[in-house]
Formats: C-alpha cells, structure tokens, sequence
C-alpha cells in the first residue's frame, strides 16, 4: 500500500501536467492576404497569395509556403511562412510572420513593407 501511494504523489504531477497544458492547434488555410506598401510611392496594395505560387508584385518576387490560423478558441491570430526576393534574385525576406505581432521580425527593405493580413 505504501508502494502505491509513493507512485502516486510521483505520478500526479506528471498527469497534471499533461491535462492542465495548453493545446496548441493550428488551421493550415490556403490563401495569404498581405499587405504590400510602395514607400517611395507610398501606396499600398493588398495582394492574394495562393500557398505554393509566386506572386509578382512590382520588383518583388512572393511565395507564401504556409498559413496557418490559431485556434478559434484563443485569440485571432493568423502566421505565414513568407520568401521574399526582388527581381534579381537577392532574397530579402525569409520567415514567418505574425500578424499581430508585425514588428517581432518585420521584413528589412527600403523600398517595401509587406505584413500579414490574414490566411483564408
């Protein structure tokens, strides 16, 4: 008996653990809408990125390789895994991006801003 009450006060916290941790789960959607501003311009556009096709857009070249939107139970929040190229080939940009967090890891150009706006 006193065997069985030993794993017990091992094993509570362990399974408290595994029922009291968050689930983290993730919609896979197929389509990207970004936001794209011209700061020379200073126009902005909103594109649509279809997941796994380039996307032209002026100088920039976009492929979105996946969008996910964050569990409908917790707060909205949308993430891309966006590459981004100029015409000639120098990749600029190649990383996730949060849609509520943009400045967390913002794409570093002079000409362009690009940021999330959802996955559909």
């Amino acid at each position: 008996m006193k065997f069985l009450n030993t794993i017990r006060i091992f094993l509570a916290p362990i399974f408290c653990f595994f029922i009291i941790s968050p689930v983290y789960s993730y919609t896979e959607r197929n389509t990207a809408i970004l936001q794209v501003m011209d700061k020379a311009a200073g126009k902005t556009q909103t594109i649509t990125a279809p997941i796994g096709q380039m996307i032209e857009f002026e100088k920039l070249h976009i492929l979105v390789r996946s969008c996910k939107q964050s569990n409908p139970f917790d707060a909205e929040n949308f993430y891309a895994f966006v590459e981004i190229s100029k015409s000639d080939n120098s990749k600029i940009f190649s990383n996730w991006m949060d849609r509520n967090n943009p400045g967390k890891r913002p794409v570093q150009n002079a000409d362009y801003d690009v940021w999330l706006v959802r996955c559909e």
